[in-house]
């Protein structure tokens, strides 16, 4: 039978001990914790507040305690030591998907993020194997004129070609395909987008993003920002290789 008392000693340590896990998880390193107790209510506080001083956002919280919990009404008992990485623990269905976007032909490799046609067509030239155009501008003609020009320039090349934000712009000149960032996905038609033959990579930034990305099957997630960068404001840290390794396990 479990234990289902939590002595109010345990909480802080529990919080000690995530935010050990956390660190030498972000190190490589392996621990040795001893579990403390079921799962409870008592748990759960303490494992959000000690989510939260890993300085995870209140929608990410959420979801990694729920799957905390899942996790360990799985394995019988509470394990700090065990990140969740199962895809049943966070509820993501794992079976085949009839709307599921075309998958890129082999690993992605260096992507470049270029502000212009001129980049992409310097990239593509000597060999980058993959490209994103990211062209800012309120001007139509302009964004249809460096989409085309940026579709051109990748011919013949073994560049793969994705546009940013365009997707109309990117189907009408036969981009391979379309990235875009969690804002778009209100307005985007990502069926239009399929439908089209397209790629689609999704932007994330923890783990709600990553589930509401994984539901529209898309070629492929981007999680970021893993260091810092000034390409564009951030609502979140830089997540670090740590997360990043936690990030890809439960994805695979």
């Amino acid at each position: 039978m479990m234990k289902t008392d939590f002595k109010a000693g345990e909480y802080e340590g529990l919080s000690q001990q995530l935010v050990a896990l956390h660190s030498a998880h972000q190190a490589g390193e392996a621990l040795s914790v001893q579990p403390p107790t079921a799962p409870n209510r008592r748990l759960e506080h303490a494992i959000e507040k000690a989510l939260a001083q890993l300085g995870f956002l209140p929608h990410d919280r959420a979801v990694l305690l729920r799957a905390w919990m899942a996790q360990s009404h799985r394995l019988g008992g509470f394990d700090p030591n065990s990140w969740p990485s199962h895809a049943i623990d966070f509820g993501i269905d794992t079976g085949s998907r009839m709307n599921a976007f075309a998958a890129c032909p082999r690993q992605l490799g260096l992507y470049t993020v270029l502000p212009d046609a001129h980049w992409v067509a310097r990239m593509a030239e000597v060999g980058v194997p993959v490209l994103q155009l990211r062209f800012k501008s309120d001007d139509h003609r302009e964004i249809e004129k460096q989409v085309k020009a940026a579709v051109k320039a990748v011919e013949g090349s073994q560049s793969l070609l994705f546009i940013n934000d365009h997707w109309a712009q990117a189907i009408e000149a036969g981009a391979y395909g379309v990235h875009l960032g969690q804002e778009d996905l209100e307005l985007a038609p990502t069926e239009r987008i399929r439908l089209a033959g397209l790629r689609l990579g999704l932007s994330t930034h923890g783990y709600a993003e990553m589930l509401r990305a994984d539901a529209f099957s898309p070629s492929y997630i981007a999680l970021g920002a893993v260091f810092p960068t000034t390409l564009t404001r951030m609502q979140t840290a830089p997540q670090g290789l740590g997360r990043l390794q936690a990030y890809a396990r439960l994805m695979q």
